[in-house]
C-alpha cells in the first residue's frame, strides 16, 4: 500500500514475529448483506467456520473490526464481548475446540461506511468497504494477535480464507468486490480479506494476453486517459508478475478509481484495488497480490516482507535497478515493527520501501539475476497462501546461492 503518513496519537506494545505455524485456519467466510438504496450501510449475517491446528485445544477465538480502528460504531456486531477497544471481539466457544477439530461462530453485523475519504469510508456518491467486514484474528506462538491499527501502512494478519459474500441491494449501484460472482453470490478461494464499493461507478474490462480480466470502476471525475492507463499497467503487470512469481490465481482483477481521496495513493485487497486517479501506484499494488496477497506475513511484525518486495517488484517491472542505492550503515533496521514505525511515521516510507526495496536490489547484485529470479520464485511456491518470517525469506535466499550471506544480512540490518 501507498498511505500519507498520519500521526501515532499513543505508543504501541511490541509483539514478537509468529514462530510456529498460525491458528486457527483453514477458515471460511459465509457472509449475506442488505445494503441501503445509497449503498452506505449493509447489514445482514456472518458465518465464520475453522479448524484449531494448534496442539492444544481452544476455549474462545477473536475477530477483527478493523473498520473501527479509526473511530468506533463503523462495525457493530452483535455477540461476543468486546476487548480492550471496538476493533476486537472475544467470542468463547460452546465447548474447547480440540486440536484437528471444527468449529464455527455466527453474528450479527451491519456496517456504515464513515463519513472519511478512506479505504473504509465515504466519498460524494460512493461508499468502500475496504477491511471492514469482520474477519478472524490469529494465534501463533506469540499469543493471539490483537495489534492496534498505528495509522500509517497496514497492521492486518490473516490467513488464506475461503469467502462467499452475497450483497444484496435495491439501488441504483455498481458493487465491485473481491471474488466472482456465480448466481449473486461472490465467491473468492484461498484469499485474506474481502472488500466492496458501491456506487453509480462507470465500468470498462480488458483481458490481458495471460488471460486475466482487468475490470475498471471510476468516479464521474476520473478522466478516460487516467481508466485507460491503470486498465493496460495493471494488466501487462499481472501478467509479468504471473511469469516472475507463478501464475496470479484468479481469473478477474478489479481496479476502483477514484480522484478524491486524500488519506492514501492505493490499497490493495485480494483481486481488489483501490486506486486515486490519475497518480496511481497501479504497479506496486498489483504487486501486492503477490506479496501478502499470495506470500502472506504478519503486517504488524514485518511490514517490510511485503512493501519492500512490492516496492522491488515495482522497479523491476520498469527496468529500474537502483543502481548505488544503499546509502550505508542504517542507524535503524528496515526490519523493525509497525509498532516502531508508528512511533516514528516520518522514516516509515524511507526505511520500509526505499531501503527495504534497495537491499533486495543489493541482494540480486551479490548473488546474480538468475539466481534472484529462481529464489523469488521457488519462495513464492513454496509459501503459497501460506504465512513467511524473516527466517524463511533468509533460509530461501542462501539456498538460491553459493555465496555465504550471513554478512550481507548483517551489513544490511536483517537479523
Amino acid at each position: 500500500m501507498h498511505r500519507l503518513l498520519l500521526l501515532l496519537l499513543a505508543p504501541i506494545s511490541l509483539l514478537a514475529a509468529p514462530s510456529s505455524p498460525p491458528a486457527p485456519s483453514v477458515p471460511s467466510y459465509e457472509v449475506e448483506l442488505t445494503g441501503t438504496p445509497d449503498g452506505r450501510t449493509w447489514s445482514g449475517r456472518e458465518t465464520i467456520s475453522f479448524t484449531n491446528t494448534a496442539a492444544e485445544s481452544l476455549p474462545e477465538v477473536y475477530v477483527r473490526l478493523w473498520g473501527n480502528s479509526r473511530g468506533c460504531g463503523s462495525v457493530v456486531v452483535t455477540g461476543g464481548t468486546a476487548m480492550r477497544d471496538c476493533t476486537v471481539v472475544k467470542f468463547p466457544l460452546k465447548e474447547r475446540l480440540e486440536p484437528g477439530k471444527r468449529a464455527s461462530i455466527s453474528f450479527d453485523v451491519k456496517l456504515t461506511a464513515p463519513d472519511r475519504e478512506d479505504r473504509f469510508g465515504r466519498s460524494g456518491e460512493f461508499s468502500f468497504f475496504g477491511n471492514a467486514l469482520p474477519v478472524l484474528a490469529v494465534r501463533d506462538a506469540a499469543g493471539w494477535h490483537l495489534e492496534r491499527d498505528v495509522g500509517i501502512g497496514e497492521s492486518f494478519y490473516t490467513v488464506a480464507a475461503d469467502f462467499a459474500v452475497r450483497l444484496m441491494h435495491t439501488g441504483n449501484l455498481a458493487v465491485p468486490s473481491t471474488g466472482v460472482l456465480s448466481d449473486g453470490v461472490a465467491i473468492a478461494r484461498q484469499v485474506r480479506d474481502f472488500a466492496w464499493a458501491a456506487g453509480p461507478f462507470r465500468t470498462t474490462s480488458i483481458t490481458s494476453p495471460g488471460g486475466v480480466t482487468v475490470r475498471t470502476w471510476a468516479t464521474p471525475t476520473v478522466t478516460a486517459d487516467a481508466v485507460s492507463s491503470a486498465r493496460a499497467d495493471a494488466a501487462a503487470a499481472l501478467d509479468e508478475f504471473g511469469r516472475r512469481f507463478g501464475a496470479y490465481p484468479d481469473h478477474e482483477l478489479d481496479l476502483v478509481l477514484n480522484d478524491r481521496w486524500t488519506a492514501f495513493s492505493g490499497m490493495e485487497y485480494p483481486g481488489f484495488v483501490l486506486l486515486i486517479s490519475p497518480k496511481s501506484p497501479v504497479v506496486h499494488e498489483v504487486a501486492h497480490q503477490w506479496w501478502y496477497g499470495i506470500v502472506g506475513n504478519n503486517e504488524y511484525a514485518d511490514p517490510w516482507l511485503d512493501e519492500s518486495f512490492a516496492t522491488y517488484a515495482t522497479d523491476v517491472f520498469e527496468g529500474n535497478h537502483r543502481a548505488g542505492c544503499w546509502p550505508g550503515t542504517l542507524p535503524v533496521a528496515i526490519t523493525r515493527d509497525m509498532g516502531y514505525w508508528g512511533a516514528h511515521d516520518t522514516s516509515y516510507g524511507t526505511f520500509v520501501y526505499t531501503y527495504g526495496s534497495c537491499m533486495l536490489h543489493e541482494l540480486e547484485r551479490l548473488i546474480g539475476t538468475p539466481a534472484m529470479e529462481r529464489l523469488l520464485a521457488t519462495y513464492a511456491k513454496t509459501h503459497w497462501h501460506g504465512v513467511v518470517t524473516p527466517a524463511a525469506f533468509k533460509a530461501a535466499a542462501q539456498a538460491a546461492s553459493s555465496v555465504d550471506l550471513a554478512p550481507f544480512w548483517r551489513d544490511h540490518g536483517i537479523g
